[in-house]
C-alpha cells in the first residue's frame, strides 16, 4: 500500500487561509451592504474573537497529546461525550457551510455569463459544483493541497489590487451616506453583521481538523493556525470596506458578484468579468480544500467510533473515497432542501445555521484549554493564566456570535445539536470510559 502524502506547513496555512478567504470572501461586500458601512464596527469584534479564538486553537495543538483534531481537544474536559458532539456538530456545519460556498461559485458565473436562473437550477448547478469538487479530492491530501496553493491566487490579486489601488476609487463620502440606510440602532446594526463577518472567518480552525493530515502536527498547526488568520483579517478589512466606498450601496446589496461590480466600477465591465472568472476559480478550490476537511473530519470520528466505520475506509493514497460520496449525498440534499427564490436568501440561511453549529465545538474547546494545560507537562503558571484568559473571552464572543446569528438559526442549531445527544446515547456503550463509570 502507497504511503500517505501529507501536506506541508506552507500548504498548510495556505489551505487555512484559503478555506476562510476563498469562500468567506466573496460575498462579503453584498451582505455588508445590506447592513451599511456601520459593519466596519463588526469588523472590528469579530477580528478580535477571531484572534483570540486562533489564540487557543494553537496553544490548544500545542498541548493536546490526544488525536482527532477538536474532538481530541474537547474530550479533555467533557470526555468522550463532549469529543462526540464537537466531531458531530463541526462536520454538520461544514456539510452545511459547503453547499453556502458551492451557491457563491453559481452565482458568480450566473454574473460572469450574464444569465439569470431560476431556485432550482441554482440548486442543480451547486449539486454539480459539489460532486465536481468531490471527484477532485479522489487524488489526496498532497493534491488538495497543491490545487489551493494554485486557486487562492484567483482571490489574493484582485483583494490585494482592491486593497491598494482601489483606494484610488474610494469616495469618503458615499461611505458615510452609507453608514446606516436602514436606520438600526447602534447594537442593532453591529449584531447584524457579526454572523456573515465571523462566516468569513469559520476555516480558523481546518489546520486543527487536518491535523492528521500534515507533518509534525505540534509545530506546524499552531503556525498555519495564526498565520492563516492573521493574513486574511487584514485582507478582509481593508478589501470590503474599499468595495463599500467604491460601488454604489444600493447595487452592491443586490450584488451576486460584488467584487466584479467593484471592478467595474472602477475600470469596466470586461475587467468586472475577469476578477469574476477568478473568483470562480478560487472559491472553486476553496471548495475542494472544505470537501477534503469535511471527510477528514468524519474519517477520524469514525475511527474514534463515533461515527460509522464506513467513513474510515479509505483508498490507497489515503482518502476516505466512500465517505466523500457519503457526504456530498447530504450536500445534495441540503441544497434542494433551502431552495428559496433569492440567492442571497438561500446563501445567508445556510451561513447563519453554518455558523450556529460550528460554535458549539468552539465553546468546548475554549472550555477545555484549562485542563489540557494542567495536564501538559511544562506549562508554567503565568503562560497558563493568560491562555485561560485568552480562551473565556474567545468562548464570550462565540456564545455572542451565536445570539446574533439570529432566532431561526439558534431555533434550528439548538435541534439538531440536542439531536446529538441523542445519537450519542445510542453508541455511548462503545466507550470504555462510560463501562467504567458503570462499575464505580
Amino acid at each position: 500500500m502507497a504511503e500517505k502524502k501529507k501536506m506541508s506547513v506552507t500548504q498548510l496555512t495556505i489551505v487555512t487561509a484559503v478555506n476562510m478567504m476563498g469562500s468567506g470572501i466573496i460575498m462579503l461586500p453584498t451582505n455588508l451592504a445590506q447592513v451599511g458601512t456601520m459593519s466596519i464596527l463588526s469588523w472590528v469584534i469579530t477580528t478580535i474573537g477571531a484572534v483570540l479564538l486562533a489564540f487557543t486553537f494553537a496553544r490548544a495543538g500545542l498541548y493536546s497529546s490526544k488525536g482527532g483534531g477538536m474532538g481530541g481537544y474537547a474530550e479533555y474536559s467533557f470526555g468522550k461525550a463532549g469529543a462526540f458532539l464537537t466531531n458531530y456538530t463541526y462536520g454538520l456545519s461544514l456539510v452545511i457551510a459547503n453547499a453556502a460556498i458551492a451557491i457563491s461559485a453559481v452565482g458568480y458565473t450566473a454574473v460572469l455569463f450574464d444569465t439569470h436562473i431560476s431556485p432550482l437550477a441554482t440548486a442543480l448547478w451547486t449539486i454539480a459544483v459539489l460532486w465536481i469538487a468531490t471527484i477532485l479530492n479522489f487524488g489526496g491530501a498532497s493534491i488538495t493541497g497543491k490545487i489551493s496553493s494554485f486557486t487562492v491566487w484567483g482571490v489574493i490579486l484582485p483583494v490585494v489590487f482592491v486593497s491598494t489601488v482601489g483606494w484610488f476609487y474610494f469616495s469618503g463620502n458615499s461611505f458615510v451616506s452609507s453608514w446606516n440606510p436602514h436606520h438600526y440602532h447602534f447594537f442593532e446594526g453591529m449584531s447584524k453583521s457579526i454572523s456573515i463577518t465571523l462566516w468569513a472567518f469559520l476555516g480558523l480552525e481546518s489546520a486543527a481538523a487536518n491535523s492528521d493530515a500534515v507533518d509534525n502536527p505540534k509545530k506546524n498547526v499552531p503556525i498555519a493556525v495564526m498565520g492563516g488568520t492573521i493574513g486574511a483579517a487584514i485582507m478582509y478589512i481593508i478589501s470590503t470596506n474599499v468595495v463599500l466606498g467604491i460601488s454604489p450601496i444600493k447595487e452592491l446589496a443586490k450584488s451576486s458578484a460584488p467584487f466584479g461590480l467593484a471592478f467595474s466600477e472602477m475600470f469596466n465591465p470586461t475587467i468586472g468579468k475577469i476578477v469574476i472568472a477568478l473568483m470562480i476559480i478560487s472559491c472553486f478550490g476553496s471548495l475542494i480544500g472544505w470537501q477534503f476537511t469535511i471527510a477528514e473530519v468524519f474519517r477520524t470520528s469514525a475511527v474514534e467510533k463515533y461515527f460509522p466505520k464506513v467513513f474510515a475506509k479509505t483508498i490507497g493514497n489515503g482518502t476516505p473515497l466512500i465517505g466523500m460520496i457519503i457526504i456530498t449525498i447530504l450536500q445534495t440534499l441540503i441544497s434542494l432542501m433551502t431552495i428559496s427564490p433569492s440567492l442571497s436568501k438561500q446563501f445567508t440561511i445556510l451561513v447563519n445555521l453554518a455558523v450556529v453549529t460550528n460554535a458549539v465545538p468552539y465553546v468546548l474547546t475554549a472550555a477545555s484549554i484549562k485542563t489540557m494545560q494542567l495536564e501538559s507537562p511544562n506549562v508554567s503558571h503565568k503562560g497558563m493564566k493568560w491562555t485561560n484568559i485568552v480562551g473565556l473571552i474567545a468562548g464570550i464572543y462565540t456564545l455572542y456570535a451565536i445570539y446574533s446569528s439570529g432566532g431561526i438559526a439558534v431555533y434550528y442549531g439548538a435541534i439538531v445539536t440536542f439531536a446529538g445527544w441523542l445519537l450519542y446515547g445510542l453508541i455511548s456503550h462503545k466507550f470504555d470510559i462510560t463501562q467504567k463509570e458503570r462499575i464505580d
